[in-house]
């Protein structure tokens, strides 16, 4: 009864449910918002607002003051009788309040709380079930009787009747508790079988969901990547775009500045000629003889070299212009290609992971500096050879030229020649004797051919960098078989073994024995490669191969080789023809030749010395050049 009593406390006049959103008025009646506010629209026309509990009158459509606390006690309210009523059926006998019910009779087609089934009949036809509110399909449409079997054939439920005089006579039927209890049975039977599925499934949607969380973070970083790249490229770009257009800027500035100091100079000298011819003609109109004559002898400083200009024999006045030079096309176009090349070296790089990937992956990008530098050098001005206008010519050529060099490229010049410095220090080239003892054999007299290259021994022998020597200037490629030049610091842990230059050794050493291996080269630029003893400095000056006694090289530098040993060098005569190289050591005959692999070969030089050490494969390379090792 409280219950009930609550509930009709919490129960809205218009609508007689429980409150919905509960408003009130000024006089203090409490209704659901929605009702309230349909009963204010239907008066709205007539201007006539009253309560529809008390009847009191308004003059102005009322405020509506929303009461939470009433709102939050009939969302509980409402929720208990919910989880009480359970099926939301009420007893059929209790008219007064909503009582929940526990049984349901088939027969009365009845639903009756615990007082009232206590009361109720209980006769073999009253079948009392669970709660039900649907008693019709409990019961067989065609005799109006209750669903007792099941008939296992048809898969129906039938009554007594159809059993026995319906449709379903001789039928195979079975109660429906059994029934029911088959069906379960099977249905249990396909739950074990699902469960792992469904469990499957689910980890198939972790792994998938899984995978799309890391592509979405990969898309992210490789987004945030190409964003930067492409950044770093416009930067690059814009900065080459401005380098550019400030040579040619300051190459048309020099080139106006000449010559508009050489069309004054020309203008003057045009003046002063017109002044002459305009006083030579008045002398020529003239008809007084001894006036002509007279200012003949009086002004002739003006007229130096005029003189005898009636003899068909005089030589003309010869007016020497100087041929001035046009833009540096050729050295801006070799800038820019230069610069974009060093771009795509960069974005190669940031793609492969590695720095100077052009170096490494494509040997014609590689820069010739020695090149650019000889091509900076050329001057923007030509003027012809002559008393007058060559020395000023020749002096502002030279002015240009200087003005011209680019600083990073001379620092290039000067660090791929480092070597070939060091051999001009001394005060002259040993002859061939002095390192060797005998002269170095030509291809006439040794008659070497590819096929030959078996007598060295054996094939040739693997050999890999040692990266614990490495300089930090120097890229590996992956299989440690190739260097290159790195313009980046390669921050690699400093050791007592890692060179301060661009320099390597190979990680096996020889003590004894015959051993051969080849190499090549970039086609431009210089780079060293023969043997160095461990114990060779790691810095300074006497660290790279050849300029000490503990190690023979052969350099080659452009187009040229150089064989160096203790600092003294020998210059070959021959150009080379091949970047590939052959290197053979006979350890116990103290000798280390050098081979071209070019059709045929050519034996380059041979080194004789006691060797006293183990001897490691040496490789050193500067700006713009590479070295890999041939297995």
């Amino acid at each position: 009864m409280a219950s009930a009593d609550l509930r009709d406390e919490l129960s809205c006049s218009i609508c007689l449910s429980i409150y919905t959103d509960p408003v009130s008025l000024p006089c203090g009646h409490y209704f659901c918002q929605g009702c309230i506010g349909k009963v204010l629209d239907s008066q709205e026309t007539a201007r006539d607002y009253s309560c529809p509990e008390c009847r009191e009158e308004y003059q102005e459509r009322p405020a509506l003051l929303r009461n939470r606390a009433l709102g939050n006690i009939a969302e509980r309210f409402l929720s208990t009788q919910t989880e009480q009523d359970g099926t939301g059926i009420f007893c059929s006998y209790c008219v007064h309040s909503p009582v929940p019910v526990t049984k349901s009779c088939l027969q009365c087609e009845t639903s009756m709380c615990d007082a009232h089934v206590r009361v109720h009949s209980k006769s073999a036809e009253h079948v009392l079930t669970e709660p039900t509110a649907s008693f019709s399909n409990r019961k067989c449409s065609s005799h109006k009787k209750l669903q007792e079997y099941y008939c296992c054939e048809d898969g129906a439920c039938i009554c007594a009747s159809c059993c026995l005089a319906g449709e379903h006579r001789g039928h195979r039927v079975e109660l429906l508790n059994e029934a029911s209890e088959k069906k379960k049975k099977k249905l249990r039977n396909v739950l074990e079988n699902l469960c792992p599925e469904r469990e499957e499934t689910e980890r198939g949607v972790q792994r998938l969901q899984e995978h799309r969380r890391e592509v979405v973070e990969k898309a992210a970083s490789e987004t945030e990547k190409v964003t930067a790249l492409f950044r770093k490229i416009r930067e690059q770009l814009e900065a080459l775009e401005k380098q550019l257009l400030s040579d040619i800027s300051r190459q048309k500035e020099e080139l106006s500045l000449h010559l508009t100091n050489l069309i004054e100079e020309l203008e003057i000298k045009n003046d002063e000629l017109s002044r002459n011819i305009r006083h030579i003609e008045m002398l020529c109109n003239m008809a007084d003889p001894l006036t002509v004559l007279q200012e003949r002898e009086s002004d002739g400083a003006a007229f130096c070299g005029v003189e005898g200009s009636d003899n068909d024999g005089r030589e003309k006045a010869d007016v020497k212009v100087p041929v001035v030079g046009d833009l540096n096309v050729e050295m801006i176009s070799k800038t820019l290609v230069t610069g974009l090349a060093g771009i795509v070296t960069g974005v190669k790089g940031t793609i492969c992971g590695q720095e100077d990937a052009d170096m490494l992956l494509d040997k014609n990008t590689a820069g010739d500096a020695s090149d650019i530098v000889k091509k900076e050098m050329v001057p923007i001005l030509v003027t012809p050879q002559s008393n007058d206008t060559g020395a000023e010519g020749s002096g502002l050529c030279a002015y240009s030229t200087k003005k011209r060099k680019i600083p990073q490229l001379v620092n290039n010049k000067k660090e791929q020649s480092i070597c070939h410095k060091s051999l001009q220090s001394s005060d002259s080239l040993p002859k061939m004797s002095q390192l060797t003892g005998n002269p170095r054999t030509s291809v006439s007299d040794s008659a070497i051919d590819t096929r030959s290259i078996s007598v060295f021994g054996q094939k040739p022998t693997y050999l890999v960098l040692d990266t614990n020597t490495v300089g930090n200037d120097v890229s590996v490629s992956g299989d440690r078989k190739m260097v290159s030049y790195s313009r980046r610091a390669q921050c690699r842990p400093q050791t007592r073994m890692r060179f301060q230059i661009p320099q390597a050794l190979s990680t096996r050493s020889f003590k004894s024995g015959r051993h051969y291996w080849e190499v090549e080269g970039s086609e431009s630029g210089g780079w060293m490669v023969g043997v160095a003893y461990p114990s060779i400095e790691r810095g300074g000056k006497q660290s790279t191969i050849g300029n000490n006694k503990k190690s023979w090289c052969l350099y080659k530098l452009d187009d040229f080789y150089t064989v160096i040993h203790d600092s003294k060098g020998y210059h070959l005569s021959d150009v080379l023809s091949c970047r590939r190289i052959g290197i053979s050591l006979d350890y116990d005959a103290g000798s280390v030749s050098f081979y071209e692999l070019s059709e045929p070969v050519r034996h380059l030089h041979t080194f004789k010395a006691t060797f006293t050490e183990p001897l490691h494969a040496a490789f050193c390379v500067w700006i713009g050049t590479w070295v890999r090792i041939i297995n």
